[in-house]
């Protein structure tokens, strides 16, 4: 029966369609909104960065996973020293709890993927992009390079690419794919209509 009110209380339209932005992360935005234009431009998706620090620690700047990724980007010791050692002038302190670092060292890891990565749109390419991020450039360009020996386009993610694995453990792919859906889907609209900016995949 419970579950038959919450339904009709669903659809009543009581609730606001997108939830709220979590009160971690107000504390923030402005931040995050002022790394995000400095290092990416005034068309940084802001949004996206957003949702993406979301999935990643929900906002935790303590965060620190199973596997030993901290902050709220959630870098993996390697990757921390590589980026920081990468760009020494902005991330040299190699701090993934400081949130200021570690949303410069998001912002930066996604830039870095983003050159490196063409695709046939914008939205495909920001698919992986994201798909770096959580699993490796590598793994990226092996499922490409299998998607295309199967027949299909490297240059689509979504229902092409998306499809494909190379190798990577059934759990691995199943959160690697999920990754993109999420970010963009679930969490990123949540802080457009909360006026964190840009978003991607739009259209």
């Amino acid at each position: 029966m419970w579950r038959l009110i919450v339904v009709a209380f669903l659809l009543s339209g009581c609730m606001p369609a997108y939830a709220a932005v979590p009160s971690d992360a107000q504390r923030y935005k402005r931040e995050l909104i002022r790394s995000a234009h400095t290092i990416w431009g005034i068309d940084a998706p802001v949004a996206t960065f957003a949702a993406q620090i979301h999935q990643e620690s929900q906002w935790q700047a303590d965060a620190q996973s199973p596997v030993g990724a901290k902050g709220l980007a959630q870098f993996m010791p390697t990757t921390a020293s590589w980026i920081s050692g990468a760009y020494p002038k902005t991330l040299a302190d190699n701090a993934p709890y400081n949130p200021t670092w570690a949303m410069q060292a998001l912002i930066t890891y996604n830039q870095w993927h983003y050159n490196r990565i063409n695709a046939a749109t914008e939205c495909d390419r920001w698919a992986y992009v994201l798909s770096a991020y959580n699993g490796g450039l590598g793994w990226v360009n092996r499922d490409r390079n299998k998607a295309k020996t199967l027949g299909l386009d490297p240059n689509m993610y979504w229902g092409m690419v998306e499809t494909v694995n190379a190798g990577r453990s059934a759990n691995n792919f199943k959160e690697n794919r999920g990754y993109p859906q999420r970010i963009i889907y679930r969490w990123q609209p949540d802080y457009i209509n909360n006026g964190w900016g840009l978003g991607v995949c739009n259209d």
